[in-house]
């Protein structure tokens, strides 16, 4: 799974693999639902969150 992409992700990235604007992943980022963190102001999101994120939505959609 998302196997092109590096082991950490840019808020680009993240846009592009979930399909949502800048505003959203701010917002997912914030919040906690995807963990990552600050680096010389830049957002850092290692992809193993990403894919938690994911399957734990997926689990929300079948319930």
């Amino acid at each position: 799974m998302l196997n092109e992409y590096s082991e950490i992700l840019t808020v680009e990235d993240v846009m592009e693999i979930l399909n949502i604007g800048k505003n959203a992943a701010y917002d997912l980022f914030r919040s906690g639902e995807i963990k990552c963190f600050r680096l010389k102001n830049r957002w850092k999101v290692p992809k193993q969150a990403v894919i938690d994120y994911i399957n734990n939505q997926s689990k929300l959609s079948t319930r």
